[in-house]
């Protein structure tokens, strides 16, 4: 079954050994939990939390350690409806976030309290997307007109 909250680790082999040593752009799709899911026995668990509050707990975290990557947000909006797709293709969020390169992405892991933060983002997603873009040479929106 596939899972659309936890990074597949064969997909995540496959980025650390990628030939692609340049800049790579992560698109995030993110689609919510009304009420976030933290597993028994967390102290936010049974609580109101919603999935975005509890996935700002996470996001805090997760900007020092794109920071500490030499990362940034390139852009980051909620998505209102789905133009093109079904109900399964609807997000809440999209979020582009530039790193200088895949081995920067995967340096998110060794941040100070990023790995501890997941359990925020697990509890607050119910579906994700994660797209890796190849990126400019610098942190920026281009277009290819």
């Amino acid at each position: 079954m596939i899972d659309h909250v936890t990074p597949d680790p064969i997909r995540l082999d496959a980025i650390a050994n990628s030939s692609d040593a340049g800049p790579v752009v992560m698109l995030n799709l993110n689609r919510y939990r009304e009420v976030a899911n933290y597993e028994a026995g967390h102290p936010d668990h049974g609580s109101e939390i919603s999935g975005r509050a509890a996935y700002l707990k996470y996001g805090l975290v997760a900007l020092g350690a794109i920071g500490h990557v030499g990362g940034s947000i390139l852009w980051a909006a909620g998505a209102d409806e789905v133009v093109i797709g079904c109900e399964h293709d609807r997000y809440d969020e999209v979020v582009a976030v530039w790193y200088p390169s895949r081995t920067a992405f995967l340096g998110l892991a060794s941040y100070p309290g990023y790995m501890e933060a997941h359990v925020h983002r697990d509890a607050a997603i119910e579906q994700a997307t994660l797209l890796a873009i190849r990126g400019e040479a610098e942190p920026h929106l281009s277009s290819p007109f």
